[in-house]
């Protein structure tokens, strides 16, 4: 009778583990809404209040363990484009140096959501000095990294990035790689 119990249980858990697998049992997530786009978030990125108008949400992405600085995701949503995806890969491209003071190589890749969503990732890693459009110097960072994509729409495109130190990004890559596999957008 004992061995017929533990039996049940084994199945049991091994069902469990079979739903928690096909994600049939919930995760620790939340969902943002970007202005139109929605995607799935751990629930310990903090969303916080967004610096600027062209900012549909901020998440605060946890410091990995030495890093004293937090990362930061801001997703963009534009009407029109905003130049295109080559011109804003670039433009990220751009707030890095490597260590011989050169940009890193650009290697775009191409992926789909859950939903058939199509979009363009990128990753970068150096010193990154992030912009500051006038509102003082930028002070350059070293050992930072880079977690881009963008989505386009007929009518939006958006925009997420997700930047701070390199350890704390890398720790983050998976998560961040499922947001994006979870991007749902109206008219795909």
């Amino acid at each position: 009778m004992r061995q017929h119990s533990w039996i049940r249980v084994g199945a049991a858990a091994f069902s469990a583990l079979a739903l928690f697998a096909l994600g049939a049992v919930p995760q620790d997530t939340q969902t943002v809404d970007a202005g139109g786009m929605k995607f799935q978030a751990p629930k310990d990125w903090k969303s916080t209040p967004p610096k600027s108008a062209m900012r549909k949400a901020e998440l605060s992405v946890p410091s990995a363990a030495g890093d004293k600085d937090t990362g930061l995701l801001a997703v963009f949503a534009l009407s029109g484009g905003a130049g295109g995806v080559t011109a804003n890969l670039e433009r990220w491209q751009g707030m890095f140096k490597d260590p011989t003071g050169n940009v890193p190589k650009l290697e775009p890749k191409t992926i789909k959501s859950k939903s058939g969503v199509s979009i363009t990732r990128v990753e970068f890693a150096g010193t990154y000095t992030e912009p500051t459009f006038g509102q003082g110097a930028p002070t350059p960072k070293p050992d930072y990294r880079l977690l881009g994509a963008i989505v386009e729409t007929s009518q939006t495109s958006y925009f997420l990035r997700m930047t701070g130190p390199d350890k704390t990004i890398k720790g983050a890559a998976g998560a961040f790689d499922k947001v994006l596999d979870s991007i749902e957008v109206g008219g795909k």
